[in-house]
C-alpha cells in the first residue's frame, strides 16, 4: 500500500518522476510525432520557465524534453490530463490516489479541504481523472464460450428533463411514472467473475439494450438477465439465455442469478447516496465510469490501491478536458 508520505505526494520532481516511469518505461516519447529513443528524444538541463512578477528570473525547468525528428519541446504532462495546469503535479498523483483506492468515490469537497484548493479546482480535477479512466476500447467484448454474461438495467436520481414517450401508445419500461418516465436509466452488464460495464441510456428500450449487449458481450456466452422482457429478443442470439423471476421472489436458481451485476449497482448506489449525493444528469456518464475503473481492478482480481493508481497514470494521456467559458458546457 502506498504511503500518503511518499514523496511522490509531497515534491513535484518526485512526482515527475514516477508519472515519466509509468507513461515511458523504456524512455521518453515525443507526444507530437511518437519519436523515441536517445538519439531522437534529448533532455535538455538547465532550462528556465519564462519569468514572472513573482519570479523575475524565472524557475528551472525539470523535466524538458527536445524532439530531435520534429524539433518540438515537450515534458511528460503534455498531451494528458494534466497538461496546462496551475496545480503543482504532486497534488495531482495525490488526487488520483485518493479517487483510485475509494471504494465508493470522494467528494470534491473532501478534496478542496485534503489538497488545499478551491472547491472549483478540485471539482474539475475529479472530472479530469473520470476522463482518465475511460477505457480505450480495445479490450474486446465481455464473456465468451463457457462464460456468463449478467445483464440489468437500473433506475437512479431524478430526471433534469423529464422522459415524454414520441408515441403515446407507447408504454414505458415499467408501469405508469416509474422507471424511465422520471428516473435516469443507467444499463449494466458483467462478466460473472471479471470486468464490468455500465452505460448512461436516454430510455431503455429493446433496441438501445441490445445495441449495448452485442457490441460489449461476446455471443457465445451464457445470458443470465431477470424476467424482464427487455432481453427476451435479444437473449435468442446468445449461446442460451436463462432468467430469474424476481417479481415472484426467485433470485437465484442453481448458477442462474444476476447477482454480480446488483453487486455492482449497490456499490454505485452507496457512492452516489452517501458520497456525491448529486451529480448533474449530463455528467452521469463519467461517474459510471469511475465506479467501473475501480470495480474492474478490485482487490480480487489481484489489484492493489497503488496497482490501481498506476495503472490509471498510464492512460492520462489523449484524454485532455478543457474549461472554456462555462464549465458546465465544456464538460458535458
Amino acid at each position: 500500500m502506498t504511503n500518503l508520505n511518499s514523496p511522490i505526494f509531497q515534491s513535484e520532481d518526485a512526482a515527475r518522476e514516477h508519472l515519466e516511469a509509468q507513461r515511458w518505461p523504456d524512455g521518453a516519447v515525443c507526444p507530437h510525432c511518437g519519436c523515441t529513443g536517445e538519439d531522437h528524444v534529448t533532455a535538455i538541463k538547465g532550462a528556465r520557465a519564462r519569468p514572472s512578477a513573482s519570479n523575475p528570473e524565472g524557475a528551472e525547468r525539470k523535466g524538458l524534453y527536445q524532439c530531435n525528428g520534429c524539433r518540438k519541446q515537450f515534458t511528460v504532462t503534455v498531451g494528458t490530463v494534466f497538461e496546462r495546469s496551475k496545480v503543482p503535479l504532486n497534488k495531482w498523483l495525490l488526487a488520483t490516489y485518493l479517487l483510485t483506492s475509494s471504494k465508493k468515490g470522494m467528494s470534491a469537497h473532501q478534496l478542496h479541504r485534503t489538497i488545499c484548493v478551491t472547491y472549483k479546482t478540485a471539482w474539475f480535477m475529479f472530472h479530469r481523472i473520470r476522463e482518465a479512466m475511460k477505457e480505450d476500447g480495445t479490450s474486446g467484448p465481455l464473456g465468451g464460450k463457457g462464460k456468463v454474461i449478467e445483464a440489468d438495467e437500473m433506475y437512479h436520481g431524478k430526471r433534469d428533463v423529464p422522459y415524454k414517450s414520441p408515441n403515446r401508445r407507447t408504454p414505458y419500461t415499467k408501469s405508469g411514472k416509474s422507471g424511465g418516465a422520471q428516473k435516469r436509466v443507467i444499463v449494466g452488464l458483467i462478466e460473472r467473475g471479471g470486468q464490468t460495464r455500465t452505460f448512461h441510456v436516454n430510455v431503455a428500450t429493446k433496441k438501445t439494450v441490445r445495441e449495448i449487449l452485442v457490441k460489449n458481450a461476446d455471443r457465445k456466452s451464457r445470458l443470465h438477465t431477470d424476467e424482464s422482457r427487455l432481453y427476451t429478443t435479444t437473449g435468442q442470439e446468445f449461446a442460451r439465455h436463462q432468467t430469474t423471476n424476481h417479481s415472484a421472489g426467485e433470485y437465484a436458481r442453481g448458477d442462474v442469478n444476476s447477482n454480480s451485476i446488483e453487486n455492482v449497482f449497490s456499490i454505485f448506489k452507496r457512492g452516489m447516496i452517501g458520497v456525491y449525493q448529486h451529480c448533474g444528469e449530463a455528467h452521469l456518464q463519467r461517474y459510471l465510469t469511475e465506479f467501473d475503473f475501480r470495480y474492474n481492478r478490485r482487490t480480487k482480481l489481484g489489484f492493489t490501491d497503488e496497482d490501481r493508481h498506476n495503472a490509471l497514470l498510464k492512460m492520462v494521456a489523449g484524454k485532455r478536458l478543457t474549461y472554456r467559458r462555462t464549465g458546465e458546457a465544456a464538460l458535458a
